[in-house]
């Protein structure tokens, strides 16, 4: 088989800005071969916490989602932004289908147990349904997947939207030559977070745990390096953190 999959992680101010999300979504539509679609939210997600009165933590990059939380997360990923994309995307004459971790079986994850932090109702991905993915692209259509799963046990989790797209590059790179691509308001992966010229071309993971200890890599950038070495060890082809731009134009940061 080993069609070509290219799986599109979006998220940052991406999904918050209408026009940058339009040229995104533009630039996705033309992709040739299979394709899927992973979003994130979490800015818009603190936005709407915040107007209800609710706390937003964070911990390492990812949400500390208590009950309340939770239903602000999937109201904000599962409807709004999940619905929006596809909308735009079927006027991109794109056949895109939204879905959670939930519909179909497709992601189960088993809560985070509690170490130093108790994380509340987040999810740590246990399998990726590739079989029902594969089904879907087969027939002509193209997922997109909202960072929300469920645990078997009727239990909706808040998964990291960046472990979502490794977890299922890595599920399916067993069928397709799958390409990976992280998409955010970063150019990269940068030495100087506030200097956007300041990409690293290529990043191994040697050099990756020494960034890390220094904290020149850190925060948000933690989770999806790590999903990228997963996939990467998992056979994913091609593994790359870029901007917005970077989706037809290239550049950014290569995993190796």
């Amino acid at each position: 088989m080993n069609f070509q999959l290219t799986i599109v992680k979006a998220g940052g101010k991406i999904i918050e800005e209408p026009d940058l999300l339009n040229a995104v979504l533009k630039d996705f539509s033309r992709i040739a071969g299979y394709k899927i679609l992973v979003h994130g939210g979490g800015r818009m997600a603190t936005e709407l916490a915040g107007k209800l009165g609710v706390e937003s933590k964070m911990a390492d990059g990812r949400r500390i989602t208590d009950r309340e939380t939770l239903k602000i997360v999937t109201m904000v990923y599962a409807g709004w932004v999940n619905k929006n994309i596809v909308a735009r995307l079927q006027a991109e004459s794109v056949d895109a289908v939204g879905l959670t971790g939930a519909d179909m079986n497709l992601i189960t994850s088993m809560k985070r147990p509690v170490k130093d932090i108790d994380y509340g109702f987040v999810g740590d991905v246990k399998s990726v349904n590739s079989k029902v993915l594969s089904d879907m692209l087969s027939s002509g259509f193209v997922p997109v997947l909202a960072p929300l799963t469920h645990d078997g046990n009727g239990n909706l989790l808040n998964t990291n939207a960046d472990s979502i797209a490794a977890e299922t590059a890595a599920a399916l790179a067993y069928d397709f030559n799958v390409r990976l691509i992280f998409c955010s308001d970063k150019n990269g992966v940068l030495m100087d977070e506030n200097d956007e010229k300041s990409v690293i071309p290529t990043l191994d993971g040697e050099l990756y745990q020494q960034y890390r200890a220094k904290g020149i890599i850190k925060d948000g950038m933690i989770p999806k390096l790590d999903g990228a070495f997963r996939a990467g060890a998992a056979g994913v082809r091609e593994i790359v953190i870029t901007s917005a731009a970077g989706l037809s134009a290239g550049g950014g940061t290569y995993i190796r």
